[in-house]
């Protein structure tokens, strides 16, 4: 019988146990798919790499730092900044104080100088507070905290709300401002990054630093209870404490004693196309508020291994779960994009559209108050993952290092010590 059972091989039950293994645990991972990650998956189709959503590495987190081996999953990073479709064109906003020529043709991006020079002083504001001090300063909504700090509405519809929109998954920008305090300040001190294995291979780093066999892959879980856990088919697995680290609405079901998040959703469409349409590590957002696509990146500008060799990857971003078939929302967005990019677009080759309806946890400021919520349920029975903490690859794996600690009756420091 082993110490721990914990169900679930995503981020947070992988770093959880990497824990329990370093204190002296027996420990038994749980997994139902065939492969660690959870939301962290990277498909290989036709030799290109689609990761499930768009998703980077902040190479700012501290957990991310303390627990990964950056140098051998080989990041590859975005430039800071953006292209912005606007008015029938693109212009890009660049980060002064990385690429200080490029910045000065972003003059001419949406919004005024006062706008870029609000940006600077921001960041500069939040350079001076901790990673814990933001997360427990007082909050309202993003788009409140925007209105605040005098941003105009023309930034906000141009810049912020389809780059928020695409890293919260909320284009209304409800999320707590303690959520974009903390994402733009790890923005600010570090880069976005992208694995050369995709970003599956953040997770499967993490399993490799357990013993063989201490992750079962194929095992559907049942329900999980103080020391118990049944398996589809009956089968029950006992141990002395159980960490349930799944989403939130599994880790809801499974335990009978969550309440369920509220999801955002994400749908993701990926494209084999013959050249980059980009041609740089840039992300490009949608300005004009109309079309069904948030955002676009070519992965493969990043990353070259995204893409076999004279291919291109290109992945569209678009919020929700649209009631369209695959072939109608292509149809969509192919016209979208072709006023962006031309007629390359009709010979791109549709890969696939990824439909996920929980790919982070809402995070409105009543939902993280306090930002991180307990681990323990009760004695025997723990849980993890990123709805315990920041919707992010820090919360979930912060998390999963609070539910270790909680199990060998430990307290644990700030998630986000400097």
């Amino acid at each position: 019988m082993p110490d721990v059972v914990v169900v679930g091989a995503g981020l947070s039950g992988l770093c959880c146990a990497r824990e329990l293994r370093a204190a002296g645990l027996d420990v038994l991972v749980v997994e139902r798919s065939d492969a660690p990650g959870g939301r962290v998956r990277t498909d290989v189709v036709d030799g290109f790499q689609l990761d499930r959503g768009f998703q980077v590495l902040l190479t700012a987190y501290p957990e991310a730092r303390r627990v990964l081996d950056y140098e051998r999953l080989g990041l590859r990073a975005f430039e800071s900044g953006a292209l912005i479709r606007r008015d029938g064109g693109f212009t890009r906003l660049a980060d002064p104080r990385r690429h200080p020529f490029k910045a000065l043709e972003g003059l001419g991006a949406p919004g005024s100088l006062l706008d870029k020079l609000r940006v600077v002083r921001l960041r500069r504001r939040l350079s001076r507070h901790s990673l814990n001090e933001l997360l427990t300063a007082p909050q309202v909504t993003t788009a409140e905290a925007l209105r605040r700090e005098g941003f105009s509405g023309d930034f906000v519809d141009a810049f912020f709300r389809p780059v928020l929109g695409g890293i919260f998954l909320d284009a209304s920008l409800e999320t707590s401002s303690r959520l974009f305090a903390f994402v733009f300040k790890l923005f600010s001190e570090g880069e976005a990054a992208l694995p050369a294995a995709g970003m599956q291979a953040i997770p499967r780093q993490l399993a490799d630093g357990l013993p063989e066999g201490a992750v079962r892959y194929g095992a559907t879980v049942e329900s999980a209870a103080p020391g118990e856990v049944v398996l589809a088919g009956g089968e029950r697995l006992t141990a002395r404490s159980v960490v349930v680290a799944a989403d939130g609405p599994e880790a809801a079901r499974l335990t009978g004693a969550l309440e369920a998040p509220a999801p955002r959703a994400v749908t993701t469409l990926h494209y084999a196309a013959g050249r980059s349409p980009v041609g740089e590590p840039l992300l490009v957002l949608n300005g004009e508020g109309h079309g069904p696509v948030n955002d676009l990146c070519v992965p493969s500008d990043v990353a070259p291994s995204y893409a076999p060799p004279g291919a291109a990857l290109v992945s569209a971003t678009v919020l929700g779960i649209p009631a369209l078939t695959d072939g109608q929302l292509d149809a969509a967005v192919r016209e979208q994009l072709r006023g962006w990019f031309g007629t390359q677009v009709q010979g791109w080759r549709l890969l696939r559209a990824l439909r996920i309806p929980f790919a982070l946890p809402a995070q409105p400021p009543a939902a993280v108050s306090p930002v991180e919520r307990p681990v323990r349920l009760q004695d025997g029975l723990f849980v993890c993952g990123d709805h315990r903490g920041t919707a992010s690859i820090q919360g979930a794996m912060v998390s999963g290092r609070r539910a270790a600690a909680a199990v060998r009756g430990l307290d644990v420091a700030p998630s986000c010590a400097p």
